[in-house]
């Protein structure tokens, strides 16, 4: 049996997931948080045009794919980035390959990761903690707009389709992944890894939030997620240490304007002030 068989298939347990985290992180029936957002979305302008914002990043990130096709032939950066580091990643998977192993970390990467995001927002609103809830809304949108020009500029194809010593372990258990997945995510938008940046943006966020079970859970996973693209046989080293800076940056310069601390009027007072003691 095939557990993960379509991306319907996928989307189902990227709604079981979420159900589930919401439960165990509010210890409330998860349809009052879906509830409180649905809330928002119609009584607070503020919320509804950040969430437009989210949205609006990711329909870019769909559309740099279609730009990118337009822009062939492009330098491959590829080779480049293995004369850096090696068979780094083929080092792990093949030391840690196991078939279970396989299934939870697909899991992870095309499932949980989405489900994080998902149940970040519904649990922020849902706790009013509108600062977390913004600051998600910008640092979301800051990783793709870092990451979009680097996709478009700077292409590195995934491990497994340079190194044939390296396999793309989620075709074990779902293999349509290249014809329904792929579209979301090109084969040369490597560098630097999204999973990686928001994973570790969620993780940061997370700890800034009144609730224990998120504060730990999210980390472990943001974690593991990290593991799963070299397990995977997707992303190369390098991709995970860019990723890694860029999601930091991001969660920073999200809390920061959400807390009103990196506002353009601010930045000019700032100036202003200094000015005048100079």
């Amino acid at each position: 049996m095939v557990p993960f068989q379509s991306m319907t298939t996928v989307t189902v347990y990227i709604v079981f997931v979420v159900f589930f985290l919401v439960l165990f992180s509010l210890r409330k029936n998860p349809f009052y948080a879906a509830g409180s957002f649905v809330q928002e979305i119609f009584t607070s302008r503020k919320f509804l045009f950040h969430f437009i914002g989210v949205i609006g990043i990711l329909f870019i990130n769909k559309l740099e794919l279609s730009i990118e096709k337009s822009m062939r032939p492009r330098h491959d950066f590829t080779s480049s980035i293995y004369k850096i580091e090696g068979d780094f990643s083929a080092s792990i998977q093949h030391f840690f390959h196991n078939d279970t192993l396989t299934y939870v970390a697909t899991f992870f990467y095309v499932v949980v990761f989405p489900a994080l995001m998902i149940a970040s927002i519904l649990i922020y609103t849902y706790q009013k903690n509108y600062k977390l809830f913004y600051a998600l809304c910008y640092a979301i949108m800051f990783n793709y707009i870092v990451a979009i020009p680097f996709y478009l500029f700077f292409p590195v194809n995934e491990v497994w389709s340079f190194r044939p010593n390296v396999s793309l372990l989620i075709n074990d258990v779902f293999p349509s992944f290249e014809t329904e997945y792929r579209p979301l995510s090109g084969l040369d938008n490597c560098f630097p890894s999204l999973h990686t940046s928001i994973s570790v943006t969620l993780a940061v966020l997370a700890f800034h939030s009144r609730n224990k079970f998120w504060q730990i859970f999210v980390p472990c996973s943001a974690a593991f997620i990290i593991f799963t693209i070299f397990y995977l046989g997707i992303h190369w080293l390098t991709d995970m240490c860019a990723g890694v800076l860029l999601g930091v940056a991001a969660a920073r310069i999200g809390m920061r304007i959400s807390e009103g601390r990196f506002s353009f009027s601010t930045q000019r007072s700032l100036i202003e002030q200094r000015a005048k003691k100079g």
